[in-house]
C-alpha cells in the first residue's frame, strides 16, 4: 500500500534521484553529469524543505521506499483591497516510478490540492506533460488561458 506524506529534508537525496529520472528521460538532452546534478539538486531540495519557505513537497512511499513526488511553490500576490485571495500555487515535478503508477500520482495531487485549499490559494498553475493532461483534467484543471513566456538566452554551466 502506498503512503503519501510530506517530504522532509532527509528525503532530498532520493528526491534528487527521482528528479533526474523524470527529467533525463525527456526529449531535451541533459547537459550536466548525473553525479553533479544529484549533488546540486539534493542540496537545493534539502535547503528548500528545511526552510519552511514557499516550496513544499509530498512523497509516495511503498514499503519504506520513496517512489514518487510532487512539489508546490506558494506564490504570494501583492495585497489587494478587493475580496480576492492573495496567493497562487505552482505545481511541479509530479513523478511516480512506472512500476508504482496507478493511483499514486492522483493521491500526490490530491494531497497538494488539499494543502492549497487549506492555505487559501486562489489558483493553481502548472505546465503538464501531454501524458499527464487527463489526470489534471479529472481534478478540474482547464486549458482556458494561455501562458506567455520570454525565453532568455541561457548560459552554459
Amino acid at each position: 500500500m502506498i503512503e503519501i506524506r510530506p517530504a522532509a529534508s532527509d528525503d532530498a537525496a532520493r528526491l534528487a534521484e527521482l528528479r533526474w529520472e523524470f527529467r533525463s528521460n525527456r526529449e531535451t538532452p541533459t547537459t550536466e553529469p548525473r553525479d553533479a546534478f544529484l549533488a546540486r539538486c539534493a542540496a537545493w531540495m534539502r535547503r528548500e524543505l528545511a526552510a519552511a519557505g514557499p516550496w513544499r513537497a509530498w512523497v509516495a512511499v511503498d514499503n519504506g521506499a520513496i517512489v514518487g513526488q510532487l512539489w508546490v511553490q506558494a506564490i504570494e500576490k501583492i495585497p489587494n483591497p478587493a475580496a480576492e485571495l492573495e496567493r497562487h500555487a505552482y505545481v511541479s515535478n509530479l513523478f511516480v516510478l512506472p512500476a508504482h503508477r496507478g493511483g499514486a500520482g492522483t493521491r500526490l495531487l490530491e494531497a497538494a490540492l488539499a494543502w492549497a485549499r487549506r492555505s487559501e490559494v486562489d489558483r493553481v498553475i502548472l505546465w503538464p506533460s501531454s501524458r499527464s493532461v487527463p489526470l489534471y483534467e479529472r481534478h478540474g484543471f482547464t486549458r482556458r488561458g494561455t501562458v506567455m513566456e520570454l525565453l532568455l538566452e541561457s548560459t552554459e554551466r
